[in-house]
């Protein structure tokens, strides 16, 4: 089978290290191209990253670093990790220019016309790229993961819901230093400490997981009709957002049913046993850091039902995430188009 050709906007970060890694090894993907800012375009991607996990993928190093433009560094796919403001002028560039995009950034995600996709989900929500194409005139498109505290919620609540809708949940997340980038947070700030704020971050947590978890109808997507009521913090532990959550339906849910339902998902969602865990240091790499475990779950006596749910932020919370979107892709619509063999 051939390989699909991909490129990789922002591939010297945190997240795009993670993607280049997935990519290196992956049987369906080519990675052609790495690109970042100026200040890193025309090195060796070895000289140009200060790589953070093991070594660099054999045949990775020798490529040279591209500038972020559809000539240089375009392909059928592009997996972009830029951030927010990069990403909102570069992306639909790429898409004009005829490239799929998957973007680990905001800008887009709650625009009406853009995908945003966790595919054991909502992978049907991929069909509003057509009304986008139309609206934007765009020969690509742009196709949207979620905020990885996010990716993390909506995959522990999506068993409950789809077999009793929610009405309102509440939830405090602890997410990794990780989160931040890299060097991130300063040590002296998050050692010995927790972070009762990041920026930015509740707004998607109210948003996001209601347009995940919404139908698609009517050229839109319809969100559910539940509200979230977040609380984030940052916390001194290196990878894995977890988060506490609180659920109430419209007719109670008892334990039992929600363990049944849990038990009957076909999707990265495993429960775990005991009456300490999850836990970061042992649930996170669960499914090379693509399963969401949940634990904890049990009636509230206020809301309903409580549960305690984590996953790797920067695997089903990021990278991971856009490789699993770009696998959607692939088969979905580039073997709609007949542009692979």
């Amino acid at each position: 089978m051939t390989r699909i050709p991909v490129s990789v906007l922002g591939a010297t970060g945190v997240v795009g290290q993670r993607i280049v890694r997935r990519l290196a090894r992956h049987p369906r993907f080519e990675l052609v191209a790495v690109a970042a800012s100026e200040r890193s375009a025309g090195k060796r991607y070895a000289d140009a990253v200060h790589w953070l996990e093991e070594d660099l993928p054999e045949g990775v190093g020798d490529l040279i670093v591209q500038p972020c433009t559809p000539d240089a560094a375009g392909a059928p796919i592009v997996l972009s990790a830029l951030d927010a403001t990069t990403a909102r002028e570069v992306e639909p560039a790429f898409a004009r220019a005829g490239s799929l995009v998957v973007t680990n950034a905001s800008p887009f995600r709650m625009e009406e016309d853009v995908p945003l996709i966790i595919p054991e989900i909502n992978a049907d929500h991929l069909a509003l790229l057509d009304l986008q194409r139309e609206r934007r005139g765009w020969e690509g498109g742009i196709v949207a993961n979620p905020n990885c505290a996010t990716a993390v919620i909506a995959l522990a609540l999506a068993p409950l819901h789809r077999h009793r809708p929610i009405r309102r949940v509440a939830v405090t997340t602890l997410q990794a230093a990780s989160g931040a980038g890299h060097p991130g947070v300063a040590s002296l700030d998050l050692l010995g400490n927790v972070i009762p704020h990041i920026a930015g971050e509740e707004e998607k947590i109210r948003t996001e997981p209601r347009k995940l978890l919404g139908t698609l109808g009517l050229g839109r997507v319809i969100a559910a009709p539940f509200k979230v009521s977040p609380q984030v913090t940052r916390i001194p532990v290196a990878h894995g957002h977890m988060a506490s959550i609180t659920v109430e339906f419209g007719e109670t849910l008892k334990t039992h049913e929600a363990l049944e339902c849990y038990r009957g998902w076909e999707g990265a969602v495993e429960l775990v046993d005991g009456p300490a865990r999850p836990q970061p240091r042992r649930d996170v790499d669960r499914g090379e850091g693509m399963t969401v475990t949940v634990g904890q779950l049990r009636e509230d006596g206020v809301f309903g039902l409580r549960l305690v749910a984590l996953g790797h932020n920067l695997e089903r919370g990021a990278a991971g995430a856009a490789v699993a979107n770009a696998e959607l892709v692939a088969a979905r619509v580039l073997g709609r188009r007949e542009l692979v063999a």
